[in-house]
């Protein structure tokens, strides 16, 4: 299994010392054809490589991870014998339905695609506990703890599985779920804000030290890294992370291909 973290920014030619490590959008792409949330795909490479991503999941409605998905499904119309399939719960449906494409802020693709056969996208609805086999993998929603509804993913593939918990505070259910799991080699855990910061509590976000207490629930030998860290906060973020010097955590790098 091939695990991409979708950059979100980029270095420019007018400025080459811009940091380009900040992630301020959110997508994952797996064994080239399956992505974990649309915030950034939209915008990475160009319609050809983003025509090989058939499957796309939502996590949940907020816009950092839903940002480019009118794009992306403009960019790629066409260019498969099929529509690009988008497995999302009812609550994310809805959500794109009245607040995305609803012929202001983006043209309705469903209504394209389900009242005149043009091939934007197909919706299918997911929820938790409920596996779904695609593209050789098995990915199966669980419920997380954020102030919207959302759901994360175990993604389970030949030679290994790995955890997405997605925007999430303190929670539980996915680390039962993903102690059965086997051969687990990864999870993508977010570490949003320092620790100590009320607004993680407020948002439902992890901080630096929430993230090591919910390492400590999922008492198994693998390799934590750090994602979601915000922006302005990043550097913070990280030195706090790595101060434990725990040998199993690393900061997530955008554009790395990890293997597993």
């Amino acid at each position: 299994m091939k695990v991409t973290l979708v950059p979100s920014s980029l270095s420019t030619s007018w400025d080459a010392s811009r940091d380009d490590s900040s992630q301020f959008l959110t997508s994952y792409v797996i064994d080239g054809t399956v992505a974990i949330d649309a915030g950034c795909i939209g915008f990475y490479q160009g319609p050809t490589e983003q025509a090989r991503i058939l499957h796309v999941f939502i996590t949940h409605s907020h816009i950092d991870h839903v940002a480019s998905l009118p794009i992306f499904l403009e960019n790629v119309v066409g260019l498969g014998k099929a529509p690009v399939i988008v497995y999302a719960s009812e609550a994310v449906q809805e959500s794109l339905r009245l607040d995305v494409f609803n012929g202001r802020l983006w043209p309705d693709f469903l209504k394209l695609t389900y009242g005149n056969n043009i091939p934007f996208v197909k919706l299918q609805t997911i929820s938790s506990g409920k596996p779904v086999d695609v593209a050789g993998l098995r990915i199966t929603p669980v419920s997380v703890h954020h102030v919207v509804p959302t759901l994360g993913f175990i993604i389970e593939g030949p030679t290994g599985a790995i955890v997405i918990p997605s925007d999430t505070g303190p929670t539980e259910e996915i680390w039962q779920r993903a102690q059965k799991t086997p051969n687990l080699k990864a999870v993508f855990l977010e570490a949003t804000f320092p620790a100590g910061m009320v607004l993680a509590d407020i948002a439902m976000h992890l901080t630096s030290s929430t993230f090591v207490r919910e390492m400590h629930k999922l008492p198994l030998p693998v390799t934590y890294f750090a994602v979601h860290l915000k922006a302005q906060f990043r550097e913070r973020v990280a030195a706090e992370l790595l101060a434990h010097r725990m040998a199993n955590v690393a900061i997530a790098e955008s554009g790395k291909v990890y293997e597993f």
